[in-house]
């Protein structure tokens, strides 16, 4: 099947990252081949990839999707597994660094987490297959075509993928604030780690819960008693990724 990307930085990130295969690129006639609009133009020449320009309106039945004039037609996502996501870390000699998610379910979070995932070094992620987001043109475009760069795993039952991450000598670090839960900055986050962040409204799943090794919190003191997921778990992830470079 063929998906469709767009927005320049997703469509310049995808050709970049050349994990897809690649059909057609088309820009609104009116579009300049200017800073990324002449990078996404030599990437596609070099990836033999047909350009056509076309009226803007062709490509406005994406409907309210900010195109900005470049749509790209490719294969998939290519998913990954677990196993791919671990060699990737031992492939640049690092502790293994993952982001876990349990049946997160706005394009909007998962593409904005991803995108944080991305910058801080996480060697993948792990979706699971059924009842949460998948790795959608959406996502992708949230993402800012971050997510092209980036391993991402679809299972059928999470549960079972912390415990044979934890077989792998994974820790296993629940974001959730729940009684017995500790503070975020005051757990050790520089080893193996895999960050579990729970869905919108409902957080961990009990039994996700139950299978983490330890489980953290962000302190709040205003009158908002959470945080959106995104931006909770975009905390921990940098100060994982602020531990593992100073320790």
């Amino acid at each position: 099947m063929r998906e469709t990307l767009y927005g320049r930085n997703a469509v310049y990130e995808s050709l970049r990252a050349g994990r897809r295969q690649f059909y057609r690129l088309l820009l609104a006639e009116t579009v300049r081949a200017v800073d990324v609009v002449a990078d996404i133009l030599a990437l596609a020449e070099a990836a033999n990839v047909p350009v056509e320009r076309v009226p803007r309106r062709h490509l406005d039945w994406l409907g309210e999707a900010n195109h900005q004039g470049v749509v790209l037609e490719a294969s998939e996502y290519p998913y990954s597994d677990l196993d791919a996501i671990l060699a990737e870390a031992q492939r640049r000699g690092e502790p293994p660094f993952l982001l876990l998610l349990d049946l997160l379910q706005d394009p909007q979070n998962l593409g904005s987490l991803l995108r944080t995932a991305e910058a801080v070094g996480v060697h993948g992620a792990v979706i699971q297959r059924r009842r949460a987001a998948g790795i959608t043109p959406a996502v992708v475009h949230t993402s800012a075509g971050a997510v092209e760069h980036l391993r991402v795993a679809q299972v059928t039952n999470l549960p079972d993928a912390i415990v044979r991450l934890k077989g792998r000598d994974v820790w296993v670090v629940g974001l959730e604030n729940v009684r017995g839960a500790q503070r975020y900055d005051q757990v050790d986050l520089s080893g193996s780690l895999a960050l579990v962040v729970g869905s919108e409204g409902k957080g961990l799943r009990r039994l996700v819960q139950d299978r983490c090794d330890l489980v953290i919190y962000l302190p709040m003191v205003g009158q908002v008693t959470s945080l959106n997921a995104a931006v909770a778990g975009s905390v921990v992830l940098y100060e994982a990724w602020r531990q593992r470079v100073t320790r």
